[in-house]
């Protein structure tokens, strides 16, 4: 039994420190409580920080190098959407990824590369850019206009779909 809990609170031990790692300790080491030991902190990879746009970038914004991060486009799609800034908005930026990926892949990029549209003024092809929203859902969207809050979209929308699906669809929208 003594044995068992010694490595029970040595792995609790170590799950602290991972954890005191993972949160930006501010010792290169982490002593295992009680045990006298002290060992390396387990090195945590971290991902990039995301952009402030709900890890979103935006094609007007975005370097070649956080362009080539994304899903489905390389090199040569990078540069062109580059040269085509600014956008005015997102149906610029599906007109250039249009002949070369298709709806798939280009959802698939909309998932990392986005503008925000305006709720109350976005255009039924607009909405419809939005990946997983289909023609019911932008109707929705549409339906509840003029919107005075993300509140009131959260509240209209929740109605079709739940939380999680909400908070998914609240990243591609804004209200000016």
């Amino acid at each position: 039994m003594l044995r068992t809990l010694t490595k029970g609170a040595r792995a609790l031990a170590l799950f602290t420190a991972v954890c005191l790692a993972a949160c930006g300790g501010t010792d290169e080491t982490a002593e295992t409580e009680g045990m006298g030991e002290t060992e390396p902190a387990p090195q945590v990879e971290q991902e990039p920080t995301a952009p402030a746009t709900g890890g979103m970038l935006n094609p007007n914004e975005a370097t070649r190098d956080e362009l080539l991060t994304v899903p489905n486009l390389d090199e040569s799609l990078a540069d062109v959407l580059i040269q085509g800034r600014p956008f005015d908005n997102m149906l610029g930026v599906d007109q250039v990824l249009a002949g070369p990926l298709d709806e798939e892949q280009r959802d698939s990029v909309y998932t990392r590369l986005w503008m925000p549209i305006d709720l109350n003024t976005a255009t039924a092809e607009e909405i419809l850019l939005i990946p997983g929203v289909g023609p019911r859902m932008q109707h929705e969207f549409e339906e509840y206009r003029p919107y005075s809050a993300i509140e009131q979209f959260r509240r209209e929308i929740g109605k079709y779909v739940d939380d999680a699906e909400v908070a998914r669809l609240e990243r591609y929208v804004e209200i000016r």
